[in-house]
């Protein structure tokens, strides 16, 4: 099951956090110190996919199993607890997150946080999974559009 999701940037500061289960507020700035430190601090050898090519993305902290990918200057770490979901799954999860937000975004780089949040609740409910085709997960955001356009 997913816990959360982050994205942060090279600089370690966090443009979004999204919890999957209740985690107090003391508890979340210590846990994400953590994790952007583990993911972020990896030197480029640890990261080598060819010869290592199941540490790559993948890192274990704690209870937690992170999957983060790196997309420019942003970076994108799920963490999961279980077994239910493969650590590819939740790779390709993120890649494809990464592709809704660009083709809604069409590549800029500022965008509303309220509006990802809807892309994830679309994508990710109750830390499952739900939906994964681009369109069907645009596809309120579209509709928002198009009432305030009228």
């Amino acid at each position: 099951m997913i816990k959360f999701l982050l994205m942060v940037n090279k600089q370690g500061e966090i443009h979004l956090s999204k919890y999957y289960e209740t985690v107090d507020i003391k508890k979340r700035a210590a846990l994400e110190a953590d994790v952007v430190r583990e993911c972020l601090s990896r030197r480029k050898e640890e990261v080598n996919f060819i010869s290592h090519p199941l540490s790559c993305s993948f890192v274990e902290y704690k209870d937690y199993k992170l999957v983060y990918r790196q997309y420019a200057a942003l970076f994108i770490v799920v963490g999961i607890t279980d077994n239910e979901v493969t650590l590819l799954s939740i790779y390709e999860l993120v890649h494809n997150f990464v592709e809704v937000f660009d083709k809604y975004f069409s590549r800029v780089i500022m965008f509303k946080l309220d509006k990802v949040h809807i892309i994830l609740d679309e994508m990710i409910l109750n830390g499952h999974i739900v939906e994964t085709n681009k369109n069907q997960i645009l596809a309120p955001l579209l509709a928002l559009d198009k009432m305030t356009e009228s």
